[in-house]
């Protein structure tokens, strides 16, 4: 027996593996993995336990989600001006990488390309493999704040390409890409007849005054565009995997065969859950916005007091920031976060994790609690005196 030949091309994200080799090691300070430091709102976890006393949660749904947290998630969506019909438009997801995960398999055939920036998550390569896709980077300019370089993207564009993704605000950077930059890039997608998918994960840790631009806002992209977002860090629900996708109906209907025969349905337990937050969760988003960008200015500080040998680009939005390693370890990251786990007992991720673009940089999380981003820059800064 043996398995598929492609899983050759395929590894457990980087991202996990840091902090499985983090797990076996006693006291170490992880900024490595983007969990909120935050417990789910109370009065989140009460009204789910009030639907699970009404025996509510013990059945499927609808393979595309309960018809009360969808016509919910549209509203939400009208509010910032997206309208998108809540029976033919809209699917709700066992997080967003299941959403991505069915909409390449959904749109990909063998050997179609996917252009995405360099650095962008690290599990976006592997879920375009898995679909039989082949992905194509982009560098953003970080002497600009890693910015979208839309010459870069056009010029990946072959006849092979079926879609390009974007996500903004950027994991690993925190960049929010520019009214501008994003139009040209639908544009792209517009003339040369590409899916635009759209991960906006992180649109509600936004630090600066200037709203946030929702492309999918813009009708003329509409059969263009897949847009995903997930309830697991504006909610701080990660563990309850949950999220949602919206586009045009007539990708809907393709998308959900997928999403049918990867999953039946997202968990219900966590569909009452995620309509409990999008009803009544505003606050708490706004909490958890004002503590993370309270700890970015932290980290900031604490970078500052480190140029000699960390430089870095200040983030707009998300809880991460991808200073570039200035010694000459730095220049292999993986290398360079191994020996600082093992060394100083702190877990970052390899910025080489993120894209070929990410090599020579580390992702750190602001995500964690003070004391823990304290503790770590603490043993970080002794770390690199000894180097």
């Amino acid at each position: 027996m043996e398995f598929a030949k492609r899983l050759a091309e395929i590894q457990v994200s980087p991202i996990k593996q840091m902090e499985y080799r983090a797990s076996k090691i006693s006291d170490v300070v992880s900024l490595a993995q983007g969990i909120p430091s935050f417990d789910t709102p109370e009065v989140i976890k009460d009204n789910v336990k009030a639907a699970m006393d009404a025996d509510l949660v013990a059945r499927y749904s609808l393979p595309q989600g309960l018809p009360e947290l969808r016509d919910m998630i549209s509203q939400k969506l009208a509010q910032d001006h997206m309208f998108y019909d809540s029976e033919t438009e809209i699917i709700v997801t066992c997080g967003a990488i299941e959403a991505l995960s069915a909409t390449f398999q959904s749109i990909l055939n063998h050997g179609d390309e996917v252009v995405l920036v360099s650095p962008s998550y690290a599990s976006y390569p592997e879920l375009i493999k898995v679909a039989g896709g082949k992905p194509i980077f982009a560098d953003l300019v970080e002497n600009e704040g890693w910015r979208l370089d839309v010459t870069a993207i056009e010029k990946k564009i072959s006849r092979k390409t079926k879609a390009l993704l974007i996500c903004n605000p950027n994991n690993p950077t925190g960049t929010i890409f520019t009214k501008q930059d994003l139009t040209s890039i639908a544009e792209l997608a517009l003339q040369n007849g590409l899916f635009l998918v759209l991960d906006e994960v992180y649109k509600d840790f936004v630090y600066g005054e200037e709203p946030f631009y929702f492309l999918a806002q813009e009708k003329k992209y509409r059969q263009n565009i897949i847009r995903i977002f997930s309830l697991s860090k504006s909610y701080a629900m990660t563990g309850w995997r949950i999220a949602y996708l919206h586009s045009a109906a007539e990708n809907i209907v393709e998308i959900l065969k997928v999403h049918d025969s990867l999953v039946t349905c997202a968990p219900v337990v966590s569909q009452y859950g995620a309509y409990t937050a999008l009803q009544r969760g505003d606050g708490a988003v706004k909490e958890f916005t004002q503590v993370y960008n309270r700890r970015r200015n932290l980290m900031c500080h604490r970078l500052d007091k480190m140029e000699k040998y960390l430089t870095y680009q200040t983030p707009g939005a998300s809880y991460f920031i991808l200073p570039k390693v200035l010694v000459r370890q730095g220049s292999d990251s993986w290398k360079f976060c191994i020996n600082l786990l093992e060394q100083a007992k702190v877990a970052l991720v390899p910025g080489v994790a993120f894209g070929p673009s990410g090599e020579g940089h580390v992702r750190i999380s602001f995500g964690r609690s003070d004391d823990d981003i304290n503790l770590a820059f603490d043993r970080m800064e002794k770390f690199f005196e000894y180097l």
